[in-house]
């Protein structure tokens, strides 16, 4: 039986955990060979042992995406074994909820260190990768948030809700520019989804997450492979018309 993403090769970054595991995972059984790319190389190497041991093809390239050289020698990397690359998720990021108004030193330095990651690094892999995705005509997924939207809610994370209003604008323009290449660009925006990265502030603030989950339609919060499908069906032929666009999965947030 034919899959939704047989022939391609995928790229997840953060795969090694969380919401890109679920997506390398998704991807894989849906016939893409796949290449987890992560800072934490163990992590990274779990997850594409977990696809070949399921009969997938995937390989583990640790890679920190702050780092433009290491994102380019990595693209050559994953060429060579896989072959050209035609998915790119997005997925790697950082938070953490430093007030704006507090130490300056320290929210200095969550500024830089988020916006480095979250939207530096979207447009280091991608601009690592873009030969290889005008070739392949091929799709970008990029990972926003609800805070590509909203702030409200969480009010001690300015440079979270700016990288993240960032990664959609990017998504927008890229999509503009590179769709006479064939090459479509499209984010997802999960909610609260339960996640190694926001587990210590899930366990530390329940009263923020109660607000969250009142507030959310669906009455829960989401799991990595809530975001599975989405990011499916934007990978695949499926989506052939859908560029420039967000796919929320949020559980309704948005909507009340």
């Amino acid at each position: 039986m034919t899959k939704l993403l047989d022939g391609h090769v995928a790229v997840v970054t953060g795969g090694g955990s969380g919401i890109g595991e679920a997506i390398a995972l998704g991807y894989a059984e849906q016939g893409a060979s796949v290449a987890v790319v992560d800072v934490n190389e163990a992590a990274g190497a779990d997850t594409a042992k977990a696809i070949t041991d399921a009969g997938g093809k995937a390989i583990s390239v640790g890679v920190d995406v702050t780092d433009r050289a290491g994102c380019n020698a990595a693209a050559e990397k994953i060429s060579a074994a896989l072959g050209e690359v035609s998915i790119l998720v997005n997925n790697a990021g950082i938070n953490r909820r430093t007030p704006f108004s507090g130490d300056k030193a320290e929210v200095a330095k969550d500024w830089d260190d988020i916006l480095e990651v979250n939207l530096k690094g979207v447009f280091n892999v991608t601009h690592a990768f873009l030969d290889q995705l005008r070739a392949t005509k091929g799709r970008v997924i990029n990972i926003g948030s609800i805070q590509s939207f909203v702030h409200v809610r969480w009010p001690n994370s300015a440079a979270y809700t700016t990288s993240k209003h960032g990664v959609l604008g990017m998504t927008r323009a890229l999509a503009a520019e590179l769709g006479k290449d064939g090459v479509r660009v499209n984010a997802i925006g999960p909610g609260l989804i339960e996640t190694p990265l926001n587990k210590a502030a899930r366990d530390g603030n329940p009263d923020m997450v109660q607000k969250v989950l009142e507030h959310t339609p669906l009455g829960r919060a989401g799991k990595p492979s809530d975001i599975v499908g989405p990011a499916i069906f934007l990978a695949s032929d499926l989506a052939s018309y859908v560029t420039g666009g967000i796919v929320m999965a949020d559980g309704g947030f948005r909507s009340i």
